[in-house]
């Protein structure tokens, strides 16, 4: 690769305030603000709305729709069309 072309590579910390998560990972991406880690190196952090830790499918909390129900609850309002 070109050096100056693309841009840096780094560990950045990825926080989810809603749920009290963070992970480090590697990022081109750059936050303002720094948060110290375990192992006492400082990384830039970026806050995200929502992460494995807060998202219903991955915490188990997704509802599942009834299609099915939705279905026979529209061919009982609307009727089904027959000799089509």
């Amino acid at each position: 690769m070109k050096p100056g072309l693309h841009p840096a590579y780094r560990p950045v910390v990825f926080r989810d305030k809603a749920a009290n998560f963070a992970f480090l990972t590697r990022s081109t991406l750059t936050g303002n603000r720094t948060v110290e880690r375990e192992d006492g190196n400082t990384y830039p952090v970026v806050d995200v709305e929502i992460s494995s830790a807060s998202h219903p499918f991955y915490t188990g909390t997704a509802r599942v729709l009834d299609t099915a129900g939705r279905v026979e609850r529209f061919e009982r309002r609307y009727g089904r069309r027959e000799g089509r």
